[in-house]
């Protein structure tokens, strides 16, 4: 459609004006921008005490400090099946603060029988989609890892992808699968030089480029015209209900 012919709001009845808002390129370029290194939350799938997935955890946060990250590792032992505890639970409030303090986040997991583990889940189903009027995961960025005990698979790392989404995360595009992961690590519990540890440091490296290019902006870049139409709805119904009374 040529610029003389570009569409009005009259155009177009099925908008709600005070709600469609024409972008701005400029909020996506703020003058000010945060100098804190990147606050990375890594957690892990699996409580054994030889656990890959945790081992490939731990290396990824090397990998992040060295690149100029915070990291805080979230370790599962204790916390408890969703709905079987309450939420005041202290391991459920460990997870929700780290959350919340965390810009960024870390998800690995083994496959068990095709998918991501119950103990992985059960972390991610703590982490509510709000928690008053903040949405603690809402455009963090995340990155997904899965180990495997034989050949090289993606369901998990599939399924966690599904998960961001929904919890309104930037997944980055970059991911990393470790196959026969048993064969990746010595004695002393340290990845060894391979393809798989040089992709692990390509996906922490993409992740903290991603959270330095969106921390600051989003808020701008999940900010979505359906909830800011019903936003105002709710209000005029307030508004409409209070002048009623």
């Amino acid at each position: 459609m040529s610029p003389d012919h570009s569409p009005s709001l009259e155009d177009m009845p099925q908008l709600h004006g005070a709600s469609f808002r024409p972008l701005d390129p400029e909020r996506l370029f703020p003058a000010e921008r945060s100098t804190h290194a990147p606050r990375i939350l890594l957690m892990y799938g699996s409580a054994r005490p030889r656990s890959f997935s945790r081992l490939v955890t731990l290396e990824a946060e090397r990998i992040l400090i060295a690149l100029g990250a915070q990291t805080r590792v979230f370790h599962p032992h204790g916390l408890p099946l969703p709905d079987d505890a309450p939420e005041s639970h202290p391991k459920v409030q460990e997870l929700r603060e780290a959350v919340q303090w965390a810009e960024g986040m870390v998800w690995c997991s083994p496959e068990r029988h095709g998918a991501m583990t119950a103990i992985m889940k059960a972390q991610i189903d703590w982490i509510p989609l709000a928690m008053g009027a903040i949405r603690p995961t809402q455009g963090k960025t995340l990155a997904v890892m899965q180990v495997s005990g034989g050949s090289q698979s993606f369901n998990a790392v599939n399924q966690m992808r599904v998960l961001g989404r929904w919890m309104r995360m930037i997944t980055i595009p970059n991911q990393s699968s470790v196959a026969k992961a048993w064969q990746e690590f010595g004695d002393d519990d340290r990845m060894r030089p391979s393809p798989y540890h040089d992709r692990v440091v390509d996906v922490m490296e993409e992740l903290l480029k991603f959270t330095w290019l969106t921390r600051d902006v989003s808020p701008y870049l999940v900010d979505r015209y359906s909830e800011r139409k019903e936003s105002a709805e709710d209000l005029a119904r307030r508004t409409n209900l209070t002048a009623s009374v």
